[in-house]
């Protein structure tokens, strides 16, 4: 018996690396979103990227990734900036 990568764990270390980095994304977009309000101008866009920040997490390649390549792959750069697995 050999050891190997638990990936149930690799999973949850990935969701959590995606709620520390979405963190201060969220709280930017929050300024973002009262400055909208503010001044009278659309908030769609501001809702939509929280809205994807808040799902980035519950990503079902995530719980589909079969290895820590695959895992690693489901970092979403567009939302969630550079992937601290490179």
């Amino acid at each position: 018996m050999g050891f190997g990568i638990d990936m149930t764990k690799a999973k949850e270390i990935h969701r959590d690396n995606i709620r520390y980095a979405r963190e201060p994304l969220l709280a930017a977009l929050d300024i973002e979103f009262q400055r909208a309000l503010e001044a009278g101008t659309s908030t769609t866009d501001i809702v939509a990227k929280k809205q994807a920040l808040r799902d980035a997490p519950a990503d079902s390649a995530i719980t589909a990734a079969s290895d820590t390549d695959a895992l690693k792959s489901q970092w979403n750069t567009s939302i969630l900036g550079t992937s601290p697995y490179s």
